[in-house]
């Protein structure tokens, strides 16, 4: 039996989980300490993931814009990359490939590189859900779509490796056996495999393809049917790397005291927590009682000026609280931007125009100013060594011209030249 600790990290508002230090010994071409010199010192990158999707870039990079639609997206480009440093691309079957032996690989996989030359990470998502999935598997039987299911999993997690080696593995198992929207292979297969024996299909063709990728069960069911579903999957040997956990907040924010309990309650299974679908509209909220979130269609759900005063707060709070607690590695903001964002609602942090609203300022300030540690200047002693603090992630050291890379949180040896 797996053996599940009483209780995972606790949230820390004092945010040392998230600060380190180095002492750093600075040596020149000649492997010799450089003593008494100047050298800047600043942070490249962020360790936790700040994510958002970037289905928006497939046709940017593909060249299949102009007109004012490509000025909208280049205005997009430009805030995008001044956040986020890890990014979500879609692989939904239906859309990657609506016919059989024809993947739209060469799109994906030029935004996938665009990107990474940016220094972000990429993610695929996902590799198994029975929504947007392939219609030519309605007409294989089970044991042809499992067959195929196999295959697409080696095949994309393999074509992708050293490119996208993290990826939602499986979407929404907890309702896959049971979902009755409309028949299609991936919810038979479910149904007779099993939910665990499903996630361990996904995990296992993954993970064999490409040994070094980090694969996410990944779920808007945060309630204890997906804690009994871990349990499941940990007892019977299932190995996933982290615990996706969405919230789409079209009804209104969650709060700090259910988000932390969300947080603690998954933190106990030892694994990092990525809130992979996080979603506030800047508008009017839907109606509580809607259950299904797909269930709600209306014609017109425009930005309001005091919505999106309300999305800046609640994204603040949300992302205050996430940071608070040591097991959560990222977070993914779902649609930064209205045009095409899903159900049509006022989720983006940028309006249709590519303009960013008051959401993405909190957000630019959080990432780039409070959460940063800025270039700064620091002396070598008289043994080329000086001490670095600051938030955990990628640094460059800049001296006489030459700079160096290192990650903050160990002593080590950096070298110029």
């Amino acid at each position: 039996m797996y053996p599940f600790p009483q209780r995972g990290p606790v949230a820390d508002p004092s945010l040392a989980h998230r600060r380190a230090s180095s002492e750093l010994t600075v040596v020149g071409a000649d492997g010799r300490p450089l003593a008494d010199v100047e050298v800047v010192v600043g942070q490249r990158t962020h360790a936790f993931g700040f994510a958002a999707t970037a289905f928006e870039f497939l046709p940017l990079v593909a060249g299949e814009l102009d007109g004012a639609l490509l000025e909208a997206t280049r205005r997009v480009e430009q805030e995008w990359f001044e956040v986020f440093n890890w990014a979500t691309l879609p692989f939904y079957w239906g859309w990657y490939e609506p016919r059989r032996g024809e993947p739209d690989r060469d799109r994906r996989m030029a935004t996938a590189r665009w990107l990474q030359d940016r220094g972000v990470r990429v993610k695929g998502h996902p590799l198994v859900w029975h929504t947007e999935t392939a219609k030519w598997l309605d007409g294989l039987s089970t044991e042809e779509v499992e067959r195929a299911q196999r295959e697409r999993i080696r095949r994309d997690v393999a074509e992708f490796a050293g490119v996208i080696d993290l990826w939602d593995a499986i979407n929404e198992v907890v309702i896959m056996p049971h979902f009755d929207k409309y028949p299609n292979g991936i919810t038979r297969l479910s149904r007779e495999l099993g939910r665990i024996e499903t996630v361990r299909l996904a995990v296992d063709e993954a993970r064999a393809a490409n040994p070094d990728a980090t694969l996410l069960i990944n779920d808007f069911d945060l309630s204890f049917a997906y804690d009994a579903l871990l349990e499941g999957l940990l007892a019977a040997g299932v190995r996933i790397d982290a615990i996706g956990l969405q919230t789409h907040m079209h009804q209104g924010y969650r709060g700090e005291e259910q988000t932390l309990e969300i947080m603690e309650r998954f933190a106990r299974y030892g694994l990092p927590l990525h809130f992979t679908e996080t979603t506030l509209v800047s508008g009017d909220l839907m109606p509580g009682h809607i259950e299904d979130l797909n269930d709600w269609q209306v014609d017109s759900w425009p930005s309001t000026e005091e919505g999106e005063l309300r999305q800046a707060e609640d994204l603040e709070r949300h992302l205050r609280t996430l940071f608070s607690h040591p097991s959560v590695e990222a977070f993914t903001y779902w649609n930064i931007w209205d045009e095409g964002a899903w159900l049509g609602a006022p989720a983006g942090l940028l309006r249709h125009d590519g303009t960013p609203k008051p959401a993405m300022d909190v957000l630019r300030r959080l990432v780039r100013d409070e959460w940063w540690t800025a270039d700064h200047r620091l002396r070598t002693d008289e043994e080329g060594r000086v001490r670095v603090e600051g938030w955990k992630g990628d640094y460059a050291l800049v001296a006489g011209g030459d700079e160096a890379r290192f990650e903050l949180g160990a002593t080590q040896q950096v070298r110029l030249g």
